[in-house]
């Protein structure tokens, strides 16, 4: 009896084991019939619970076995059935629902030209009195798709896109029509689907001959049944609609406020020194509020991580050193008669597989504030695209705080993605909290765990709101500056809205040899934590300082633009126990100084002194007619603690704008929007138009689109700021 149930123990083990073997992974890409990658496609294993989804670019990933019926769907097209053969790679095109319509679409909520094979589904559909209009267009008109906003800030209403026309996001909504009055994407929502009569969607050239460019994204042309809304203005619509006015700033976020730097003379301030910055938060942040439709508060505004958002082309180093030193002057373009120069440093592009090994330390806020769905969901969602760029000599430990901390994942291989995605799932929020604990419990993880010459670090996830243990922003700093010692880099992703503690990740991340980014939606987790990887989280050079002295003979004034609080004393730039920004791997880093030639009146400076009788400041007697200044450059290695100096000369040589860099053009346009929307009383010309002509000229190597973004932010910013 006993050797009967070993021998079935031992077939059940076999089958388990066969049935494990033949299990393997399906990869593949979805995209509709123009070949544009569909993110968020269902990929579902027929008869099984098991399912995946397509990421940004239309990707996917899925464990199946031979014979598994995979069903792709998606809303507005086709539902396609795959069954896996003997290929691991299965890419699906799927095709619209109704291919028989073209431009127009009309839809009748009473009467219609598209006939329905469900009729009741439709007289059901009407009977809904709270349903949104636009969560009723869902499935109903081909090619137009709606979305909930998971992971998206901008609202909390679905958001619609017009297939062939954007992707779909809130900043690519088409433009609403209601019995012929323009509405905003918050008014459209709140119309009651009872009124509407019939609906007519237009895109491409149907749009733009009509409504012109502001219709790039496709129009939806609503009519109800007594035309209830013809000729209202903005604000009859809103009290209409039982809209409430926006809050020009939200009064529970936390900035650090700053004051711009001046103009200064390189008589009496001969050398400027500072810290690299490579954070782009500030940026994202901004993005947020703008599509939003919020106005902007200054002290969020921080313009050199502006600039810094948006990559370069500079050349990649050639010598023994981690990075290359690219400078050009050229003229202002909001100060006609000042220069900018521009510094620009690119990080040694090291191959993926010749990067050290991760030990790497996932601590999540997992408190009551962060219960939103643009907080812990899409916290989860975005170290997921984290996890899948890890290998097998990478581990990962997850800890998270709320009224206490506490590990809920070990240090676990890279390749057992399935044991850390699993653990992000079981992830709830709910109670206070514990910041300073959690903090100091990752550190001792990621300490106990340490890899020399791997890249050590803690991944910060929160929306800063610490409430409990160490709060204020000096405990912080002290606490941080102390685990810094220990050699592990900090990493801090900033979510949510609302009560969002930014002074707090600032002070995090400058203070712990880190990087910080704010994770406004799915597509910039994916550009930070996937698409830049190496950059976001592989260091190649640490403290890494620049000092310049401006030639009084060629410089009259200067100024830093931006880096306010990464500024440095002069004596700081070799003493290596001052901290300073870290430079990853392929990283680019671009700083702006403002310059009055000399002998150019300028109304920015400040009235000179009479000469003095007992202290005289010299110039040397070699004026130096060919140098603008002398850089200086000093970083250490990730795992040094010894600093190694680099030195230039920038040539006393500008072009005009119009013959400048398109890196100079671009870099400059991002930094006056920045100027501009901190109310900056050092720049003459605050035109947007400008700016996003200058954008314009300076837009090249924008696969990605993100410098084409960046130019509908500054039209979008003219109606709010």
């Amino acid at each position: 009896m006993k050797s009967l149930k070993l021998i079935s123990s031992a077939i059940a083990m076999l089958i388990c084991f066969v049935t494990m073997a033949q299990e393997r992974t399906i990869t593949g890409t979805v995209t509709d019939e123009s070949q544009t990658p569909l993110p968020g496609v269902q990929v579902i294993i027929k008869g099984t619970k098991k399912y995946s989804q397509t990421d940004f670019d239309g990707k996917y990933s899925i464990h199946a076995q031979k014979g598994d019926a995979l069903v792709f769907s998606y809303v507005g097209l086709d539902t396609q059935t795959f069954y896996v053969q003997s290929s691991n790679i299965i890419n699906v095109v799927l095709k619209s629902s109704h291919a028989e319509l073209q431009e127009v679409v009309v839809v009748g909520y009473g009467t219609s030209d598209v006939e329905y094979e469900d009729r009741s589904y439709a007289r059901a559909e009407r009977r809904k009195e709270k349903k949104e209009a636009k969560q009723a267009l869902q499935g109903k008109v081909a090619g137009v798709q709606v979305q909930n906003n998971i992971g998206y800030a901008a609202s909390p209403s679905p958001t619609i896109a017009i297939r062939g026309t954007a992707s779909i996001s809130p900043k690519n909504e088409p433009m609403y029509i209601v019995d012929g009055v323009m509405m905003k994407a918050n008014q459209m929502s709140k119309i009651n689907p009872n009124d509407i009569d019939n609906v007519s969607v237009l895109k491409d050239q149907a749009a733009t001959s009509i409504y012109g460019n502001k219709a790039s994204n496709g129009v939806v042309v609503i009519s109800t049944k007594n035309e209830i809304y013809k000729n209202l203005s903005e604000k009859e619509l809103d009290k209409k609609l039982n809209i409430m006015p926006i809050p020009t700033e939200p009064t529970q976020e936390d900035y650090d406020s700053f004051v711009e730097n001046a103009f200064e003379s390189p008589k009496t301030a001969p050398l400027s020194t500072f810290s690299i910055d490579v954070d782009n938060a500030s940026y994202t942040n901004i993005r947020r509020f703008l599509n939003n439709g919020q106005q902007v508060p200054k002290d969020a505004v921080r313009v050199e991580e502006m600039v810094n958002f948006f990559k370069y082309t500079y050349p990649q180093p050639k010598n023994e050193h981690p990075f290359s030193i690219n400078t050009e002057v050229s003229d202002s373009p909001w100060n006609s008669n000042n220069k900018i120069l521009k510094i620009g440093l690119q990080g040694k592009n090291i191959p993926t597989n010749d990067l050290p090994a991760s030990n790497l330390v996932f601590l999540i806020d997992v408190s009551g504030s962060m219960s939103d769905m643009n907080k812990l969901p899409l916290l989860k969602q975005s170290l997921k695209i984290l996890v899948n760029e890890l290998r097998p000599k990478d581990k990962v430990a997850i800890v998270v705080y709320a009224g206490a901390a506490g590990m809920v994942l070990p240090p676990t291989s890279g390749d057992e993605k399935k044991t850390i995605i699993n653990a992000l799932d079981n992830l709830q929020a709910g109670g206070s909290t514990a910041g300073g604990a959690g903090i100091e419990l990752a550190y001792k993880i990621a300490a106990e765990n340490f890899i020399k010459s791997g890249n050590n670090r803690v991944i910060l996830a929160t929306d800063g709101d610490f409430n409990v243990g160490s709060t204020s922003n000096s405990d912080m700093e002290k606490l941080i500056e102390e685990k810094r010692k220990t050699g592990v880099f900090l990493t801090c992703l900033g979510y949510g809205m609302g009560n969002y503690k930014d002074s707090k990740m600032e002070i995090l991340a400058d203070k712990g040899n880190g990087n910080y980014a704010y994770i406004d939606n799915i597509q910039e987790a994916n550009r930070f934590l996937g698409k830049e990887f190496k950059g976001s989280m592989f260091a190649i050079a640490k403290d890494v300082k620049i000092q310049i002295e401006f030639n009084p003979k060629q410089v009259q004034s200067y100024r830093l633009i931006g880096y306010e609080n990464r500024k440095l004393r002069p004596e700081d730039f070799k003493n290596d126990a001052i901290d300073a920004g870290e430079l990853g791997s392929n990283h680019t880093v671009t700083a702006l100084y403002e310059i009055i030639p000399t002998g150019v009146k300028s109304d920015y400076l400040a009235e000179q002194p009479d000469d003095l009788k007992y202290t005289k400041t010299e110039t040397s007697s070699n004026n130096y007619s060919n140098e603008l200044a002398t850089i200086k450059f000093r970083y250490k290695k990730t795992d040094g603690d010894k600093s190694i100096e680099m030195v230039q000369i920038i040539e006393n040589k500008s072009v005009g704008l119009e013959k400048a860099s398109d890196d100079m053009k671009f870099s400059s346009a991002v930094a006056w929007f920045g100027l501009k929307l901190r109310d900056s009383k050092l720049i003459a010309d605050k035109s947007s138009k400008e700016i996003i002509k200058l954008a314009k000229q300076g837009n090249s190597n924008d696969a990605e689109g993100y410098k084409a973004e960046f130019i509908r932010l500054v039209e979008t910013s003219k109606h709010y700021n």
